[in-house]
C-alpha cells in the first residue's frame, strides 16, 4: 500500500517536472527489463525532493523531554512516575484507552501521523521515543495553522 503512494507520488512529481505522459509498464516485460526501468525511475527521482520532503530527524534527547513531558501531563499519570523507561500499563496504571490518548498527543505534538500498527508496540516512554526519533518528519514545534 505504502510502495503504491510513493510511486504515485514520483509518477506526479515526474509528469509535473517533465510534462510527459506515463505509462504503466506492461506485464510481459522481462525482470532485467524491470530493473532497468526502476533504476531509471531512481536515477530519474534524484534531487526532485524538498528539504520539506526529505526532513530533518529531531535530536534523540529533546525528544525524549517532549515524549516524558507529555506523559507527565496525562491526567491519569503521577508525574514522579514518568522516566523514559516507564511501562506505561506495569509502572503507570495506564490502559489502552489511556495510551491511544497519549499517542494522540504525541502526533499533535509532532505533527505526525502515528499508524496503528505503530502505536500498538508503544509499550513503555522508551518505544515512543524511539520512533519519533526515526522519523525525520518529526517537527520540532507544532504550527497549528501549517498543512
Amino acid at each position: 500500500m505504502a510502495e503504491r503512494s510513493i510511486l504515485s507520488i514520483v509518477r506526479f512529481r515526474l509528469l509535473q517536472r517533465f510534462r510527459v505522459a506515463a505509462v504503466a509498464a506492461p506485464h510481459f516485460c522481462s525482470p532485467d527489463a524491470v530493473n532497468r526501468l526502476c533504476a531509471f525511475r531512481r536515477g530519474a527521482c534524484r534531487g526532485l525532493e524538498t528539504k520539506a520532503d526529505q526532513g530533518t530527524y529531531l535530536d534523540k534527547s529533546a525528544v525524549a523531554e517532549r515524549v516524558l513531558a507529555i506523559v507527565q501531563n496525562s491526567q491519569k499519570v503521577e508525574p514522579s512516575k514518568v522516566i523514559s523507561t516507564a511501562h506505561f500499563q506495569k509502572d503507570l496504571g495506564l490502559d489502552s484507552l489511556d495510551t491511544v490518548e497519549i499517542v494522540m498527543a504525541l502526533e499533535e505534538a509532532f505533527d505526525i501521523e502515528i499508524p496503528d500498527q505503530e502505536a500498538e508496540k508503544f509499550l513503555s516512554c522508551a518505544d515512543a521515543i524511539d520512533y519519533i526519533a526515526s522519523l525525520p518528519q518529526a517537527k520540532s514545534e507544532h504550527h497549528p495553522n501549517a498543512q
